[in-house]
């Protein structure tokens, strides 16, 4: 007997794609390093130079994290979380360092009338029709 599974709601990703462009001789540099054995590929390279610049500026970060009272990590907001927010008459500040996530069955009518204000410095999911009822508030 063969079951089948169906996913419910779509995993989100834990991580975003990104295009760098590099000179010819950097990718090199690079390559020999993956050839020698200090890297399993060009990827685990740039991770982990990546890695290592976040770390070596991690006080700075978490400085600004503060003074600029971001919440780190992942945020979800569904729309049980928004219509919480209508009732008691709020309006969400949304200031996030890393991925805000707002449910895939939040209307843009609900959107734009419990969200005053979003920043995101990582990325923003959300349906097309929230991101642009929410357009003038996304910085």
């Amino acid at each position: 007997m063969t079951e089948s599974v169906h996913q419910l709601r779509p995993k989100p990703s834990d991580s975003e794609k990104i295009t760098i462009n590099l000179g010819f001789v950097d990718l090199g540099h690079i390559d020999l390093m993956v050839q020698e054995g200090f890297y399993s590929n060009r990827t685990d390279f740039i991770r982990t130079a990546i890695r290592n610049q976040l770390e070596r500026h991690s006080e700075a970060v978490k400085q600004s994290t503060v003074r600029k009272n971001l919440d780190l990590g992942l945020r979800n907001y569904s729309r049980q979380d928004l219509e919480a927010a209508r009732r008691a008459g709020e309006m969400l500040e949304i200031h996030v360092l890393g991925l805000a996530s707002i449910a895939l069955d939040v209307t843009p009518e609900l959107a734009r009338a419990t969200i005053a204000s979003v920043v995101v410095l990582g990325a923003l999911h959300a349906s097309p029709a929230v991101k642009a009822a929410l357009a003038d508030r996304i910085r």
